[in-house]
């Protein structure tokens, strides 16, 4: 019974005490319900109860009053117990949970477990007012969507709401706390159970309202507390469906943009592909209507768009771009503000455009606008336009939020993908061009075919034989030669046409620099083919071609400067390359003429055979880094020395392979003593090139003796630096060291040369001429050096002498007149004595018949810098000891 108005409107009177309405004979008891309810919740007291049902029945009017409580309130906890894991296994089964679904499970759950008649379920609005969620009798009329404020003197449930604590009341009639009785109105509630639904800071979420009718017993407090244990876990279940639905949103957003990431990074093909899929992703995320993206010119500070979302079928196709200053519109002041706008009505902000709604006929309600960033800055706009079911929320705005990074990310790999793009095309434009220029012409083509290959050479296979004595037009010719020659010791196929186009080309492909030239690389090649004809077949037919063709393209495009110089002056060669940077390029610059088309002569080889020999090839000419060499020959001595070598160890022979081509490349050290010699004087032009290069790129020559105006006159320089720290700088930057060359060739020889001359004897004993030219060197230069030495301690006495004089008189120091054996007033003087020169005078007719000038001793100019000083030094007070 709601209130006192409504009674009297219905004129219904409360019954009289002691006289209580009778019952129908088949109804049931309140107790008896509560007792088959708890049974019922509760399979596993299924069969105890079937066991002991008669004497159940026998002695249940015969126990006290008291006992038969505890009995109900024990079924009721039961039934209560149940209940909450069916809650709970119901919601975890519910994917559409919310809040209302879950508080109305609840009150339907507590309205069965105390028996009653009927419940409502009220909640609490954002204006604080409570409304009626769900209600249970048929006989109520239709509820009023608002209920009322919670505040106190109005109904039950507003007064329960407004306590936050439960009530029971069997009086509904008049009560001063609630005089409106119920929140809904009702004809028969006498009997009312009101419970608040609090979450975990005491904030109030509803209010569950039990109640039973005219003619039933009321509530008891043992009811209540069987409602409130029941209704205890709205906290924990709201608790849960608040991280449910958090979990299965994130789960959705992450699914989506799993999507939208593999669709858009899959299919990268243009900005404007990637635009698109943007746009329909973006609208499909936010369920919105139309969609624009603007992208920024930071240079003239505009947004401008190509891809337009018109709605209509033939939607998102590219149309004449548009742009406006950043300071106009709603996406201007996004792009310049870098500010989120969600604008529920787009008609009463001030930064909308009307014009576009009175151009196009569209009318714009609502708009959602995000920045788009990449690497802390706005590179664009995304703009959504009328959210199809309302206006845009809270939850809109973070998932786009999210959503906008992706974007951002799709845009800058397109953006990259473009300039790749154009790159590539620009690189394919370049590559044909040099190609066409890299490549020899028809004319030298003709030229060298129409000269026969001569059948036999007489000498060639004398390791004292003169490569650089050859016509420079005529050493195509011998390479044929030898390169035909090892084809045919194997009897391997091979294309006279395609062999004379590589061999013009690798030679148009050396630059004209003073030592790593054409002639620098035709004496390589003539050195290895030395070496493969005299091993008696050592080598397997691929190897033999390997080596010959690693030689003949050791120092492909060589730029006359060392690794060093090329990571000092910060050479795009060296970002390539980090490591062995000349050699490295060497061998790709190899692989892209046996690309080109005549070019290619191993096309005859198999696939795994042309595969092995790319290898080999790339082996050999990393060999050629002198870095490499001292550990390739110190594994091969130490095999060697234990008599562990074995040709079937695929292992050895790839050492055995390197270690012959470090010794190929040094050549010139081990040839007759007037051709060594007269080669000096160009590996100082290389190096001097070198100095003048370091003085522009990289500020300051960082070797004194690679500076062609300080020949004469080393000033203080890194040596002295060196030196001041206490340290001892190599000689070749030490100034006070000028004179010393015969030193630093006997140090190389020593060092470098014939370690690795004496190595290759000991495996291949043909190649013992090697050693024994090295040898002959190297007494020559160390009588260059005794003589040096034997100067500077004259000179020292000549010196010690002045001084005394000059202390017994002071008078002014003569005039000392340059030495008449040392030459030093050439322009490029050798620094050695002129005897020397005057020998070696008369074999000098190579040099007029080859350009550029022939090449010097091979290892003094390998990619890498000479051997270290700890290196040289060593090795000279060996040799001395």
């Amino acid at each position: 019974m709601s209130s006192p108005v409504r009674q009297m409107t219905h004129r219904r009177l409360p019954p009289l005490p002691g006289v209580a309405p009778h019952r129908r004979q088949t109804q049931r008891s309140p107790a008896a319900d509560m007792v088959i309810t708890g049974v019922t919740c509760n399979p596993a007291l299924v069969p105890h109860h079937s066991s002991r049902s008669v004497h159940s029945s026998s002695t249940m009017y015969a126990r006290s009053p008291g006992d038969l409580i505890k009995d109900q309130r024990s079924n009721w906890k039961n039934c209560v117990q149940s209940k909450k894991w069916r809650i709970l296994q119901d919601l975890t089964k519910d994917n559409t949970t919310n809040k209302a679904r879950v508080f109305t499970e609840l009150a339907a759950c507590a309205a069965e477990s105390v028996n009653a008649d009927g419940h409502n379920l009220y909640l609490v609005d954002e204006q604080n007012q409570l409304f009626l969620a769900s209600k249970s009798s048929r006989n109520q009329r239709a509820p009023t969507a608002c209920v009322g404020r919670i505040e106190p003197r109005t109904s039950l449930p507003a007064y329960v709401a407004y306590t936050k604590e439960s009530l029971l009341t069997n009086s509904l009639l008049g009560d001063p706390r609630f005089p409106l009785g119920m929140g809904v109105e009702t004809e028969r509630g006498v009997s009312a159970i009101a419970v608040p639904l609090l979450h975990g800071n005491n904030l109030i979420l509803g209010v569950v309202e039990l109640y039973r009718n005219y003619g039933s017993m009321p509530f008891s407090p043992e009811e209540e507390e069987v409602a409130e244990m029941m209704l205890v876990w709205a906290d924990i279940c709201m608790e849960y469906v608040e991280m449910y639905n958090s979990m299965m949103k994130q789960r959705k957003l992450n699914d989506f943009l799993l999507a939208v990431t593999k669709s858009i990074f899959q299919d990268i093909v243009s900005m404007d592909t990637v635009i698109m899929k943007i746009m329909n992703y973006a609208k499909k995320l936010v369920i919105a209507d139309r969609a624009s993206l603007f992208l920024v010119d930071t240079k003239s500070r505009e947004l401008y768009a190509r891809i337009f979302d018109t709605g209509r079928v033939e939607e998102h196709i590219p149309q004449k771009e548009i742009r406006f200053p950043m300071d106009r519109g709603v996406a201007g002041h996004v792009a310049s503000t870098g500010e989120v706008l969600n604008i529920a009505d787009a008609y009463t902000d001030s930064r909308f455009n009307r014009d576009v709604d009175l151009q196009t006929g569209y009318r714009t309600k609502s708009i959602l606008c995000m920045p788009i960033y990449n690497r802390g800055n706005i590179i664009g706009v995304v703009q959504m336009v009328n959210k199809i079911d309302g206006v845009f929320t809270k939850a809109d705005e973070e998932s786009f939020e999210t959503f906008a990074i992706y974007c951002g990310l799709a845009l800058h790999h397109a953006k990259l993908y473009d300039k790749i793009r154009r790159s590539e095309q620009k690189y394919r434009v370049a590559v044909e061009v040099l190609s066409y220029h890299s490549q020899c012409n028809d004319e030298e083509y003709m030229l060298t075919k129409n000269v026969p290959i001569p059948s036999d050479i007489p000498d060639i296979l004398d390791y004292d034989y003169s490569p650089w004595a050859i016509d420079s037009d005529h050493k195509p010719v011998y390479v044929l030669y030898m390169m035909r020659d090892i084809f045919k010791m194997h009897s391997q196929r091979f294309d006279l046409d395609d062999m004379i186009r590589f061999t013009l080309t690798v030679r148009k492909n050396y630059r004209n620099v003073p030592y790593h030239n054409w002639a620098h690389a035709f004496s390589v090649a003539h050195a290895m083919f030395t070496v493969i004809k005299t091993s008696e077949h050592r080598f397997t037919p691929i190897e033999c071609l390997a080596l010959y063709v690693a030689c003949l393209c050791h120092d492909l495009d060589h730029r006359g400067k060392t690794n060093a110089f090329m990571v000092k002056s910060a050479s795009p060669l060296a970002a390539i390359y980090s490591t062995s940077t000349m050699e490295h390029h060497h061998f790709n610059h190899t692989v892209t003429i046996l690309q080109n088309e005549g070019h290619n002569i191993f096309k005859h080889l198999t696939s795994a055979e042309y595969k092995q020999i790319l290898s080999d090839i790339r082996h050999c000419i990393l060999a050629t880094d002198l870095a490499l060499f001292f550990a390739n020959r110190s594994r091969l001595q130490d095999i060697a020395d234990k008599g562990e070598f074995s040709w079937d160890n695929a292992d050895h022979r790839r050492l055995v392979m390197a270690n012959s081509m470090t010794a190929a490349d040094l050549c010139s050290m081990y040839k007759p003593w007037k051709l060594q010699v007269q080669l000096v004087d160009v590996i100082m032009e290389e190096f001097w090139q070198q100095g003048d290069q370091e003085k522009i790129k990289i500020g300051y020559v960082q070797n004194p003796i690679m500076d062609r105006d300080k020949v004469n006159e080393l000033p203080e320089s890194q040596g002295d630096e060196e030196r001041s720290q206490g340290l001892t700088p190599m000689p070749m930057m030490d100034r006070q060291k000028k004179n010393e060359l015969p030193h630093l060739e006997v140090g190389f020889l020593v060092g470098i040369c014939l370690p690795c001359y004496e190595v290759m004897a000991q495996i291949l004993p043909e190649t013992k001429p090697m050693v024994n030219g090295a040898v002959a060197n190297l007494k020559k230069w160390r009588e260059l050096a005794d003589k040096e030495a034997l100067e500077k301690e004259k000179e020292k006495e000549r010196e010690k002498q002045t001084e005394e004089t000059q202390d017994e008189v002071i008078k002014e120091p003569p005039v000392t007149k340059p030495s008449d054996d040392v030459n030093v007033t050439s322009e490029k003087s050798t620094l050695l004595p002129a005897d020397v020169l005057d020998d070696s005078a008369s074999d000098t007719s190579f040099l007029a018949a080859d350009k550029p000038l022939p090449d010097p001793p091979s290892g003094r100019t390998s990619n890498t810098s000479v051997p270290s000083e700890k290196t040289v030094l060593s090795s000279q007070s060996e040799e001395s000891r």
